[in-house]
């Protein structure tokens, strides 16, 4: 992007990219604008990943302002137009907290931890999800216009407890490995669907993870009743077949891609329309067209995509490292990690990142719109640390979630449950029956993470597991069933799952940021049977998101000795070699680093 048209010099620092202004005729002397060069369609394909992602961190991370189009006089953050055009959106009534707009910047909300921007937010941060849907929501009780200041569709009063769900800022930490997971998962779902024949079922299965059974009647209509953790708005209500699309964002699973996300929230929260979903002109009456170009879009996406993943920060002190252990085997014992899947692989290099996303809804970039651009996610230019694929060609990515929505409250009373149904039409019984469905949380970020639950109402991970009914009763009542000891080695297993600070080159690392190999060394258990030793650990059990290799050595003296191998590395931690092969006196099974 070194180009007299920007006007810009760009330095790389590590991750990081600068922009500074170097001066020149267009320097924009009195302007007050947080992006003052800005980039046009088709510019996106001469910069490399890792500046297309810098230049996108700097429009989430831009304050923006009245100058460049911040702000909606005339429409909804929905999109649509105000129910009451004569009161416009404008100074006083230029921010609110629950409709919007109602941030200067992406990064003022989701900046946790470290201040990245992109990443989690504190309660303070919450946001009023639906609340968009009314022009001011102001809880005027003079204003008698539906959806104008406090009074629903349906014309009922409204108040802070239902004319919006309260929902925690979310982290896009690893945001490319997400999206592209349920890509793959989509992918599967449809190929199953589209092979299934009049009269037939089929279980829908991707990656292990079972979706429930899609049946099809003699006549060829289609039965959903039987599927299981796919939201409403991927199922349909016509006769046709359905989308069976995953959605990985929103706690509630309703919407499909970063990019789907950004045209959101750029006219909800800040009022920048894009070009892509508003088109060219001034559709909310401020004077300003072409908000946000496509390019930008897709900067804005690849910037979120390319976040890297959390890793395990684990100390090296033998106690905490003991209830890590422990508190990964308690974790798997009592059912958690059925829904906080541990693990799950992406194939085919799944990793390369394209835009847009198959998969995307009308008023959102589509393939067939615009080139495809493409973003090798394992790319070290990219923010570190990154994932990369095992020696069979498999990406596993560690994100203890299995993208299925799940009812874990315990009923209609329950607190826990939301007001609204996102996955209705806003104003129709589905939509105010209420919500209890969430996807299974992203554990990976769990230990960094400034509060917990959809609502962030939690401030400790204990409550948390102690609020889950519905789905997941027997899995609290058999953490509840525990000893002192096993419930808090869950907890501190939980507290290793974290957000690294930037940079870290290692996805687990010690207190100190070092690298670390885990699980550790541990004591063995040695047979000898018809002149074979077999050497196993005594200790298998653990939850290792990422498959281990180990690796068989020797050595004739434990004091100085030289470790050598034996054999070749191996995916389980057993082996068995003739008594007599070795002149060893010590065995031990090294663990390999992924």
């Amino acid at each position: 992007m070194k180009n007299t048209k920007y006007q810009q010099l760009i330095f790389v620092l590590a991750p990081v990219v600068f922009f500074i202004w170097a001066g020149g005729s267009s320097a924009g002397i009195g302007e007050e604008k947080s992006v003052p060069e800005r980039l046009a369609d088709g510019e996106e394909f001469a910069l490399s990943p890792a500046d297309l992602a810098a230049y996108g961190r700097l429009l989430l991370e831009a304050n923006w302002t009245a100058e460049e189009g911040a702000g909606r006089p005339l429409t909804k953050g929905t999109g649509a137009p105000v129910v009451d055009p004569s009161r416009r959106l404008e100074f006083p009534h230029n921010f609110n907290r629950l409709s919007g707009p109602d941030a200067n910047s992406c990064a003022g909300c989701h900046n946790a931890p470290y201040g990245i921007g992109g990443g989690a937010g504190d309660i303070v941060t919450n946001v009023a999800v639906l609340g968009q849907r009314f022009d001011f929501l102001n809880f005027d009780q003079a204003d008698p216009t539906p959806q104008s200041g406090f009074l629903d569709e349906l014309g009922r009063p409204t108040n802070m407890d239902t004319a919006f769900n309260f929902r925690a800022t979310p982290g896009m930490f690893g945001g490319g490995y997400i999206e592209m997971l349920t890509r793959q998962i989509t992918a599967d779902l449809r190929a199953l669907r589209d092979g299934l024949a009049p009269g037939g079922s089929v279980e829908l299965v991707s990656k292990g993870i079972s979706f429930g059974t899609l049946a099809r009647g003699g006549d060829g209509s289609w039965d959903v009743s039987g599927v299981e953790g796919i939201p409403a708005s991927s199922l349909g209500v016509t006769a046709g077949p359905p989308e069976l699309t995953i959605r990985p964002w929103h706690q509630a699973s309703r919407v499909v891609s970063l990019r789907e996300f950004t045209n959101n929230a750029m006219n909800h929260h800040h009022g920048i329309q894009t070009t892509e979903r508003f088109g060219s002109g001034d559709p909310d009456g401020d004077g300003f067209s072409g908000e946000m170009t496509v390019a930008e879009v897709t900067a804005a996406s690849v910037a979120q995509a390319a976040m890297a993943p959390p890793g395990r920060l684990i100390p090296r002190n033998p106690e905490v490292e003991e209830a890590n252990l422990n508190g990964e085997r308690q974790f798997a014992a009592i059912g958690c990690a059925t829904c906080h899947t541990p693990s799950l692989p992406l194939f085919d290099e799944g990793w390369i990142y394209t835009e847009p996303n198959p998969y995307n809804p009308a008023g959102n970039l589509r393939p067939g719109d615009a080139p495809t651009l493409t973003v090798d996610l394992t790319d070290n230019t990219l923010p570190l640390p990154r994932l990369k694929p095992s020696s069979d060609g498999t990406l596993y990515v560690p994100v203890f979630t299995d993208f299925k929505l799940h009812d874990i409250t315990s009923g209609p009373d329950d607190p826990n449950r939301e007001p609204l149904d996102m996955q209705f039409a806003p104003g129709s019984a589905g939509f105010f029956a209420g919500n209890g469905k969430f996807l299974s949380r992203r554990l990976w970020d769990c230990g960094k993470k400034p509060n917990h639950f959809h609502h962030g109402k939690f401030t400790t991970l204990r409550e948390s597991i102690l609020a889950h009914s519905g789905e997941a009763l027997a899995s609290r009542q058999a953490f509840e069933a525990l000893g002192d000891y096993d419930r808090d080695s869950i907890i501190e297993f939980l507290k290793s799952l974290q957000v690294l600070p930037p940079g870290t080159a290692s996805f687990i690392v010690d207190e100190n940021y070092q690298p670390r190999v885990w699980p550790p060394e541990r004591y063995f258990r040695i047979t000898v049977a018809d002149g074979m030793i077999t050497i196993a650990p005594g200790d298998t059990g653990g939850i290792y998101p990422v498959p281990l290799r180990y690796q068989l050595q020797f050595s004739p003296d434990l004091v100085g000795g030289s470790w050598q191998d034996i054999g070749e590395p191996s995916n389980v931690p057993a082996f068995t070699v003739p008594k007599t092969g070795y002149s060893a006196e010590f065995y031990r099974i090294k663990v390999l680093p992924p």
